[in-house]
């Protein structure tokens, strides 16, 4: 079991950063692959980013490769994502899921998921 908790998100200009953070509980947190996917109003929840377990691998969506950054502080049982350039269709409520595999963008495959967190972004 592990419980995810998002932070980070907010009310930013267009061009701006943020960074969310999602902190797991539990001791096994390097047993898990982590991902982020968002959810605009009216749309269905897509991907956004995925790290293995050991951070030795990550994936995107197109939309966020350049843009967006994913990393994990197994000390921390912290996972990050660093958002540049944001744009106004980045605006979405942003969740953490957890994996025990490696499903990368399929959201099937992440049994563990956060309450999500706002980011808006204004043009």
């Amino acid at each position: 079991q592990v419980q995810l908790v998002e932070s980070g998100g907010g009310l930013v200009q267009a061009g701006g950063s943020l960074r969310l953070s999602c902190a797991a509980s539990g001791r096994t947190f390097n047993r898990y692959g982590m991902g982020w996917f968002r959810q605009a109003p009216g749309k269905e929840r897509e991907f956004v980013a995925a790290i293995s377990n050991n951070g030795g691998s990550t994936y995107y969506t197109d939309s966020a490769k350049g843009r967006f950054t994913i990393s994990k502080d197994t000390a921390k049982g912290t996972v990050y994502l660093q958002m540049n350039s944001l744009k106004p269709e980045d605006t979405a409520i942003y969740y953490c899921a957890a994996a025990t595999g490696w499903p990368r963008e399929s959201p099937s495959g992440y049994g563990y998921w956060g309450q999500g967190t706002q980011v808006t972004v204004s043009s």
